[in-house]
């Protein structure tokens, strides 16, 4: 008689429940920004979250020239504050800070665990031009092997269609979700009913998340900007997480609108690596 051979169940997706911290940043404030991220990070940890993520440069807000004087080495005062917060409310923390490193200011994101460690630094790689007085360019990406899975970081623009060969290289590397703290900003006349983002953003994004099996987390800030380079231009939300399905969850299109968007996010066990993700993104579609 022929023994069929048994076949191990699949594994039940793992389910991070992540928020996104849409929040309002003030240029030059960061005593009244990291207030209002506190209470967007207890918001988090009371709805059952494992991680939140935090917008870009959250201390002086992007550009704004009190960066240039008054950022903090990192480990530092300001980003105590959020190991702070991790280790009181037991809940992983991604967010952006400017960063004083020897002579140099970056354009940095933290991902801190529920100890309060600093699990993950990045310096952002694909600075826009504007930035060059502010930040120098970061050289590194890296990946930390977390209790929710495999996560990696980077910021803002890193996430362009010309650089998100940024993203696919940490998905490469093994990440199931990549962070990326922004500041998307838009000319003040631009309203709900013009949406740039539908495109500029979107379309990266689902091209990482689709092609390289990996979910993508955007955080962004609200306000009109004060100071900088692009001054009187406003922060107007639309946070976004895309998987390789699509889009998993968004925040308000508005310049007031700060929110905590909390949603879940299935993770089935990833078994391609090397070259089987090209592979895998060439057959669905991927033009190398």
């Amino acid at each position: 008689m022929k023994v069929s051979e048994s076949v191990a169940p699949k594994s039940s997706p793992r389910v991070v429940r992540v928020g996104m911290a849409q929040l309002l940043v003030e240029g030059g404030e960061p005593e009244r920004n990291f207030a209002r991220a506190t209470e967007l990070v207890v918001q988090a940890a009371a709805s059952g979250c494992d991680l939140v993520l935090l917008p870009e440069t959250i201390d002086f807000a992007w550009t704004h020239p009190s960066a240039l004087t008054r950022a903090q080495e990192i480990p530092g005062p300001h980003s105590d504050i959020f190991s702070g917060l991790a280790a009181d409310h037991g809940i992983f923390i991604g967010v952006g800070l400017s960063e004083r490193r020897g002579l140099k200011n970056y354009n940095t994101a933290l991902l801190i665990n529920p100890s309060g460690e600093i699990q993950l630094k990045y310096s952002k790689i694909n600075l826009l031009e504007v930035e060059f007085p502010f930040y120098a360019v970061g050289d590194t990406l890296g990946v930390a092997h977390t209790t929710l899975g495999c996560i990696g970081v980077n910021i803002c623009a890193d996430n362009y269609l010309e650089s998100v060969h940024i993203g696919k290289t940490l998905a490469c590397m093994g990440a199931e979700i990549i962070l990326a703290p922004s500041s998307w900003t838009v000319p003040h006349h631009v309203d709900e009913t013009q949406d740039p983002y539908r495109d500029k953003w979107l379309r990266p994004l689902k091209q990482i998340a689709y092609y390289y099996d990996t979910v993508m987390v955007s955080a962004t800030g609200v306000g009109y900007i004060v100071g900088g380079p692009y001054e009187g231009r406003k922060m107007v939300g639309r946070s976004l997480a895309v998987g390789p399905g699509g889009i998993l969850a968004e925040g308000q299109f508005n310049e007031f609108a700060g929110e905590l968007v909390t949603f879940d996010i299935p993770l089935p066990e990833r078994t391609l690596k090397g070259t089987q993700l090209g592979d895998n993104a060439r057959q669905k579609g991927y033009v190398f």
